[in-house]
């Protein structure tokens, strides 16, 4: 039954560092354009070998706990006036799509800029890409404007427009670094508006985090304490047994 218990709590403790983990990520990210939170799913995992038999019932099956899968928040962030000709914020589901080394990749983040080159780029100086490729402006060109379906221009006339996707199952996407999605089967925008001189900030909510972040903290120090007294119970079966054989 002690060893039963010892692993119910450390099945326990894991998942309470994997959710620690992921609310930490959060927490990091709250000042983060176009962020977008994550959540834990635990489920029961039932052990098919070991079984508790102390108990009248002696078949009782011995239950742990697994962080099953980790999901997404994709619901909307602040939208913030900026000013700023090179923001730009989705109003909707769909994901700017921009071009990386390892392929096209997917973001909600729109603070962009213009690099040595002309390229519209995102803060990685990954390209941003248009429905004919990235998009590239002349060192001589002012006045860029952004539509609403993201067609832009410039004084140099039309340049393109931002390639917006969006996914049937958001939750098949795969989180990377530097703010970006992989994966998925993007598909056409149907229902994502684009707004000019704003972004979208971080939907991580910084206190209904850290009070989480506490709760869970708290929990894994009791799980942690209740070990440490299993422990010193085992120590002190094995002193006794070892004394009365003595």
């Amino acid at each position: 039954m002690i060893e039963n218990a010892q692993l119910i709590g450390l099945s326990r403790q894991m998942a309470l560092q994997r959710q620690m983990d992921v609310l930490a990520h959060n927490v990091a990210n709250i000042n983060t354009t176009g962020f977008k939170a994550e959540t834990v799913l635990f489920e029961e995992f039932v052990m098919p070998v070991a079984r508790d038999r102390t108990f009248p019932n002696l078949d009782q099956p011995v239950s742990y706990v697994q962080d099953w899968a980790t999901i997404h928040d994709l619901s909307a962030g602040a939208i913030t006036q900026t000013g700023n000709d090179l923001d730009v914020a989705l109003n909707g589901e769909g994901f700017f799509a921009v071009q990386t080394p390892a392929g096209e990749r997917w973001a909600r983040a729109g603070s962009f800029q213009i690099n040595n080159n002309g390229f519209l780029v995102d803060m990685s100086g990954n390209p941003v890409l248009g429905s004919g490729g990235p998009i590239q402006f002349g060192p001589e060109e002012t006045g860029i404007t952004i539509g609403a379906d993201g067609a832009i221009s410039s004084s140099a006339g039309a340049k393109g427009q931002l390639r917006i996707v969006e996914f049937a199952n958001p939750q098949a996407l795969v989180r990377e670094g530097e703010n970006l999605f992989s994966g998925g089967v993007p598909g056409a925008n149907v229902n994502t508006r684009v707004m000019q001189g704003h972004v979208e900030r971080s939907n991580v909510s910084g206190v209904a985090e850290m009070a989480e972040l506490i709760r869970v903290t708290r929990a894994y120090e009791s799980v942690a304490s209740l070990a440490q007294k299993q422990d010193e119970l085992r120590r002190t079966a094995i002193q006794r047994l070892g004394d009365t054989n003595a």
